[in-house]
């Protein structure tokens, strides 16, 4: 039985995310499976990737073929890297200590690039958030200070219109002959 190292879709429409799973390769994409072994969550930024290292670096020296996402990911997790590493080891090309200063080397730059990234992303969120609150701020302002100048345009006239006395004629009856029938 050739097994497959895939992903199985669940989520919404537009929000997918993923499950890693072990499955016959004749098995459809959402269909049976044999072990779950992680999930993939795209929609965040950088995308969350939960495995469970062990179980995947078992089933890729048992023989199971990865699709290419698969691959990508388990790459960026380092599983290719230790497989690569377990077979130098059984060849003799170095000491399985040699391979685990290797590996967790590369872990270590791995982590430092990962949260520098995620540092670079939080700090570009704050300076647009700034820049919107900025906006925002100019755009009150000069909005206040319009009705500023509007009631203060109204209570000048109603100042002046108070001041100026009414002075209001007085009725003139008109001498005009009542018209006769």
């Amino acid at each position: 039985m050739a097994t497959k190292i895939r992903l199985q879709r669940h989520g919404r429409k537009g929000y997918a995310f993923y499950h890693i799973v072990i499955a016959d390769s004749r098995a459809p994409r959402d269909g049976k499976f044999i072990e779950r072994i992680g999930s993939y969550n795209p929609n965040t930024n950088p995308a969350t990737i939960d495995l469970k290292f062990d179980r995947a670096l078992y089933w890729l020296q048992v023989g199971a073929q990865p699709t290419d996402t698969v691959r990508n990911i388990l790459s960026e997790q380092g599983v290719l890297l230790k497989k690569h590493l377990l077979g130098g080891v059984k060849k003799g090309a170095f000491t399985e200590a040699d391979a685990e200063t290797k590996f967790h080397a590369w872990l270590d730059t791995k982590q430092k690039s990962v949260k520098t990234t995620v540092s670079k992303l939080l700090e570009t969120e704050r300076a647009a958030a700034k820049v919107k609150l900025d906006a925002e701020k100019a755009t009150h302002k000069a909005k206040a200070e319009a009705l500023a100048t509007k009631k203060a345009t109204l209570a000048a006239a109603a100042a002046k219109a108070a001041a100026a006395p009414e002075t209001e004629a007085p009725a003139v009856e008109s001498e005009t002959p009542p018209i006769a029938e």
